[in-house]
């Protein structure tokens, strides 16, 4: 009977598979709870402690540079100066005619609606508004006209009389390394970007694609150089230094490079401004002179006493001084150097036509050259450049 029955000693094994299976049950349930009561620890001496407002003293964000503080209250300072534009402009097709939106950038110049801003941005254009920082917009804005030479352009919005005006600055001491600021439409569409960064370089000739019209180009002088980001929407915005003065209006942005943009000294548009604030329409100051930037090269090929100034020379079959011309008047010849406008150095200041932009139509200066050797000097009264 023995060989068909289980042996004893083998009958307690269904139990203590039951112990270690219950076993295993109760040690899961106790690891799970000691793993939510450290969850419900850490969470709420960790976590919660990111959000308690009583740890609002502690954030970073409110801990700033000095340079962060100067951008801060530039921005603030300048940000309702500028303005966004949108443009209409009316193109005829093979299936009639069709409209074409653009935008840009804007600085108001006077508290009464005055605004300065790039030819390019308006050029064409069959109707402009303006868009302040508030969310202001103004129809029907008037073009007062542009100076396609420096690109820039001057529209006004009538019926205003408490505008901020930006502070215009002087862009004959801009150095290379110091740090400037941009603030303009970037891509059309965000208005009011800030991007930082330094003047990379002074005097930079540039030819410029119209951002409206690819098949249009222009070539412009003498502009600033700055690493600071610059987008298609930025035109007509400006360039800043720490003060926030006006240094310079940003019109382009090499498309093949990083980290290269451009901006028109401001002192190139003081005299149009004055002109414009006086009601007297948008009028360039005239010299009368054709003139090559000296460069070591120049100095070089002409054979040059001088690295710096104007050398005054026939370009193709145009003649140096124009006869009857301002710079004619005061005797002045070919092969003359320019070197001083009012007592600022041709080069180093600007070039001629910026510092020449700084006057307005009859304004007197005095311009320094060498002749023979010899320095001298000449009192140029302005005329107005006509095209």
């Amino acid at each position: 009977m023995q060989k068909n029955d289980q042996p004893l000693n083998t009958l307690p094994a269904p139990a203590k598979k039951k112990n270690r299976v219950v076993g295993a049950v109760v040690a899961i349930v106790l690891l799970g709870l000691a793993a939510a009561g450290l969850y419900y620890w850490y969470t709420h001496t960790n976590f919660a402690s990111i959000t308690e407002r009583e740890t609002v003293k502690n954030d970073g964000n409110l801990t700033s540079t000095a340079t962060e503080d100067l951008i801060t209250k530039v921005v603030e300072k300048v940000s309702p100066s500028v303005v966004s534009i949108v443009t209409n402009t009316t193109t005829q097709t093979i299936f009639g005619a069709a409209e074409q939106q653009a935008a840009g950038t804007g600085v108001i110049i006077s508290k009464d609606g005055y605004i300065l801003t790039n030819n390019h941005v308006i050029d064409g254009a069959s109707k402009v508004q303006v868009v302040t920082t508030e969310g202001t917009t103004y129809e029907g804005v008037k073009v007062i006209g542009s100076d396609p030479l420096n690109d820039i352009a001057y529209l006004k919005i009538d019926g205003v009389d408490n505008l901020k005006p930006a502070e215009i600055g002087d862009s004959s001491s801009v150095r290379v390394g110091q740090q400037v600021i941009a603030i303009g439409n970037a891509l059309g569409q965000y208005q009011n970007t800030v991007s930082s960064g330094i003047i990379s370089g002074k005097g930079r000739p540039v030819s410029a694609r119209s951002e409206n019209d690819e098949s249009s180009t222009e070539s412009l002088t003498d502009l600033l150089q700055t690493d600071a980001a610059i987008n298609p929407g930025n035109s007509g915005g400006p360039l800043l230094n720490f003060s926030g003065q006006i240094v310079g209006i940003n019109t382009a942005v090499a498309s093949d490079a990083q980290g290269i943009g451009f901006a028109i000294p401001i002192n190139a548009t003081k005299g149009t401004t004055k002109s414009v604030l006086a009601g007297d329409g948008v009028q360039r100051s005239y010299l009368g002179l054709r003139y090559v930037e000296i460069t070591p090269a120049v100095a070089k090929q002409y054979n040059l006493p001088v690295k710096l100034g104007a050398y005054v020379a026939t370009s193709g079959t145009d003649v140096a001084v124009v006869a009857g011309s301002p710079a004619a008047k005061a005797g002045l010849v070919e092969k003359d150097i320019l070197t001083k406008i009012n007592g600022q150095v041709v080069g180093s200041a600007g070039g001629v036509s910026t510092l020449v932009g700084t006057y307005a139509p009859g304004d007197t200066i005095t311009v320094t050259y060498l002749r023979d050797g010899a320095e001298r000097t000449a009192k140029v009264t302005l005329g107005v450049y006509s095209r």
